[in-house]
């Protein structure tokens, strides 16, 4: 299974938001911090702020952040809100399936009982559990240093230690 681009932003948007609960934040901010297009963060942003997980304010004083406390956002529940019904393969899709195996395949059920896994796996990590005592990503959010890589690779890191 392969994350998208905008569930990547997403976490990143979440984490930096977590980082910095104590204040609102800026759409630039969390662009320049997580190296993201300003206008692709803005978009995510909405969504997520849709999705019930931002609060936003606008203005001259304006800003985002976490709509709850970030030990209240679990990773699976944003991956499932940001990506929506994905199909995995084209036998999951209600329309467009021209596979001809559909009906007797057994590929379709080995790749749902994969899926549940990746989001069992997910479900019981929270924003809180990616930045707390991640001293390397809390000094990058807070603009302790230049990121010399993508943010996305902090949090596959992060993933990974699960």
């Amino acid at each position: 299974m392969r994350v998208t681009k905008r569930t990547d932003i997403a976490m990143r948007v979440l984490m930096y938001c977590a980082v910095h609960a104590d204040k609102l934040v800026t759409k630039s901010e969390i662009a320049t911090a997580c190296n993201a297009s300003g206008n692709h963060v803005a978009q995510i942003i909405n969504q997520l702020a849709q999705l019930g997980f931002l609060n936003t304010r606008r203005g001259r004083h304006g800003g985002l952040s976490l709509a709850g406390p970030a030990s209240g956002i679990s990773v699976g529940a944003v991956f499932r809100a940001v990506e929506g019904p994905v199909p995995l393969a084209e036998c999951f899709a209600d329309s467009g399936n021209a596979c001809p195996l559909s009906a007797d395949c057994r590929l379709r059920a080995v790749l749902s009982k994969a899926a549940e896994a990746f989001y069992a796996t997910l479900d019981p990590v929270t924003v809180e559990e990616l930045v707390s005592g991640n001293a390397p990503l809390l000094k990058l959010l807070s603009g302790g240093a230049e990121p010399e890589r993508d943010c996305g690779e902090v949090l596959v890191s992060a993933a990974q230690l699960i």
